[in-house]
């Protein structure tokens, strides 16, 4: 299930933090959009963001969240911005890429 977001703010925030084309002939998801809005957001649209989606919504874009979508720097301000204002448990660390020699 994808997290949606209302149309304008997604075009927008699109527009403003991708500089590159998606991959492939899908759309991005606003899953990957949101994410990709609040790794990189300057504090104005850290506000704008916490007021147009709220903080659950925001949580759940974290949870939601694929490998390396988040840096670190980015999670733990979010995880804990998110977790006073929810009460909501956030992992502590954004989920990472996995690789095992053993399967490869």
């Amino acid at each position: 299930m994808d997290i949606s977001l209302p149309p304008d703010l997604a075009s927008d925030l699109e527009r403003k933090y991708f500089w590159w084309e998606p991959v492939g002939a899908q759309p991005r998801s606003g899953a990957r959009i949101l994410a990709q809005a609040m790794d990189l957001a300057s504090f104005a649209d850290v506000r704008m963001l916490e007021t147009a989606l709220g903080p659950a919504r925001l949580s759940e874009a974290m949870l939601r969240a694929e490998p390396g979508w988040f840096s670190e720097r980015s999670w733990e301000f979010w995880r804990g911005r998110l977790a006073a204002a929810t009460g909501r448990a956030l992992p502590e660390e954004p989920p990472r890429r996995s690789l095992h020699a053993a399967t490869l």
